[in-house]
């Protein structure tokens, strides 16, 4: 039941505005003792030439209340609407029982796909922390899309081309060995990055090396290949580790070496449709209309970049995929050149440029600076889990040493408390990487949401069968209250993380249910001697149990049943 669309049908009938533009009026007070829904009046006073205040007490005497609102109050320019709390507490309940885990979703997206390009790690890069929001984020928003109806396609648009492994490959040909590689990993390779990279400041020659044996790639030389697909080969070895931690799959891992046959179709096109410039040597796409720089499609020496590799890409996923929305979670560092290759797709006249959509966030840096792979200067993903997971373990081994599944329970707390910690802010901020606060499980963490499920489980299996049907009376209280009307904003809060691609609103709320129901935890006792009210109680306690693990599912992480 949308409550919110009920009043608005009723105010309709009062006052001569169309619905919609009600329905955009209502809001939900902060305070809950001031209603649950309020009109603003003041836009009001434009229309009906009155005084706001005025307004607001006319229509509180003359509005047809109708079935879900128990009274109507006028406060200054304010109508405040407050609901018929044992219908709405019946409603809400009813819904998530017939729902279940499938409570919040919808079928909107039912025969429309999406394709949501994250993570794209670099090979022979380590996986590091940097590559956390990317990764995370595109994840959720896999999640929440998915659990929409929509179609999703998951793609790691893999870093795998380019004169930076014509460096690896000379670095490793002078002070590497198939032995240490193989013992090292990608470790070893970045540290024949770094070797190169310190080495070719004493001799610039080190360069001409480099986009030598790049060269020999691109030609398809036998040894240049061989090399190229061994060091792919270990560092998907070893990515994959961290993905399955993550609990992460991708139904693609098309990178840049795969579009090097399709980008000559993109440029063919650009020159028939007159939209390829000169530019000192080079071929530009103009876009002074749009008031952006040119977008460099080719360089002096016929060498394509990103923006040509992106272009190919979108095509070919237009095609591939025929996708309803293009999301590229990347950090906004790149927004230049996403708005740059947009516009040419929007130039070429395709009009599924408005389809593409760059999903920015913030930067993730060291508390001592930025990160760096070149100067060795990263902090492993892989890393940060596996801490994070033996800490949970010594908590659990401190605090509750006989619980069963300890391994999986602290794998699922340990990287729960990492993923929720990337996404409890909004996706736009700068994130200073600290271990102290990954690693605190204190407040508005994941651990404190993953223990309150836990404790509606424990309450839930104490209480066993009931078979009794609740009565309203044992939940006629503000803090249950509180609660329901958290459980009635999941749909919306899923909506509205979708529209806005921004998945700390769902992290963000399951902080604010999980205190809304410990609040009512601690004031109330669920199961007494009372077995209607217990029924009741209990029925709460399923519901918030549901939505709690729904909401974690949703941004990528897992619901302990015991902690």
């Amino acid at each position: 039941m949308d409550f919110k669309e009920q009043i608005a049908k009723q105010l309709s009938k009062s006052v001569n505005m169309d619905f919609n533009s009600i329905y955009e009026m209502i809001e939900v007070p902060k305070d809950y003792k001031m209603g649950d829904y309020a009109l603003p009046c003041f836009k009001l006073s434009r229309v009906l030439k009155s005084a706001p205040d005025k307004i607001a007490k006319e229509l509180s005497q003359n509005i047809d209340k109708g079935e879900y609102i128990e009274k109507v109050e006028q406060l200054n320019g304010y109508l405040n609407f407050f609901l018929d709390r044992e219908k709405f507490t019946l409603s809400v309940l009813e819904e998530i029982q017939s729902k279940n885990e499938a409570y919040g979703s919808s079928n909107e997206g039912n025969g429309k796909t999406i394709c949501i390009d994250y993570s794209s790690i670099n090979i022979a890069k380590p996986f590091h922390i940097g590559h956390l929001l990317t990764t995370v984020i595109g994840n959720a928003l896999y999640n929440i899309y998915s659990f929409l109806g929509y179609k999703c396609v998951s793609i790691n648009h893999l870093g795998d081309w380019g004169t930076q492994f014509g460096k690896l490959i000379y670095a490793y040909k002078h002070w590497g060995s198939k032995q240490s590689v193989e013992k090292g990993g990608v470790n070893e390779l970045t540290r024949l990055y770094v070797k190169f990279h310190d080495c070719a400041k004493e001799d610039e020659s080190l360069e001409d090396e480099a986009r030598a044996w790049f060269k020999k790639i691109e030609e398809k030389d036998e040894e240049a290949i061989e090399l190229f697909s061994w060091f792919k080969e270990i560092t998907l070895k070893e990515v994959s580790r961290v993905y399955d931690i993550l609990g992460i799959k991708f139904d693609s891992y098309a990178g840049e070496s795969f579009y090097n046959d399709k980008m000559q179709t993109v440029i063919d096109e650009l020159r028939e449709k007159n939209l390829l410039e000169l530019s000192q040597g080079a071929y530009v796409v103009n876009l002074d209309e749009y008031k952006l720089p040119p977008c460099l499609i080719l360089k002096k020496d016929g060498a394509t970049l990103y923006s040509t590799r992106d272009l190919a890409a979108a095509f070919y996923r237009k095609k591939e995929y025929n996708f309803y929305k293009c999301l590229y979670v990347v950090a906004y560092q790149q927004n230049l050149h996403f708005k740059q290759w947009f516009k040419v797709v929007e130039k070429l006249g395709y009009d599924w440029a408005k389809d593409l959509e760059h999903v920015a966030f913030g930067m993730v840096s060291l508390e001592d600076g930025t990160l760096s792979t070149r100067k060795g200067k990263v902090v492993l993903l892989e890393d940060v889990l596996n801490k994070a997971i033996e800490k949970t373990k010594q908590i659990i081994e401190e605090k509750n040493p006989d619980i069963s599944n300890k391994e999986k329970v602290s794998s699922q707390v340990g990287v729960g408390a990492v993923i929720f910690n990337a996404l409890l802010n909004n996706r736009i901020k700068d994130m200073v990487f600290s271990w102290d606060r990954a690693l605190n499980f204190d407040g508005e963490t994941g651990p404190y949401v993953q223990y309150t499920h836990a404790r509606c489980n424990s309450v839930i299996k104490k209480a066993g069968e009931i078979k009794q049907k609740g009565d309203y009376y044992s939940l006629d209280n503000d803090e249950a209250f509180i609660v329901l009307k958290m459980l009635y904003s999941f749909p919306r809060t899923v909506a509205e993380a979708k529209e806005k691609n921004e998945p700390s609103l769902i992290t963000r709320y399951s902080v604010d249910l999980s205190q809304a129901f410990n609040k009512y935890y601690y004031e109330h006792r669920i199961i007494d001697e009372d077995e209607k009210g217990t029924a009741n109680r209990v029925l709460l306690t399923k519901c918030v149990k549901t939505v709690i693990k729904t909401a974690l599912k949703l941004i990528g992480i897992e619901a302990p049943d015991q902690m």
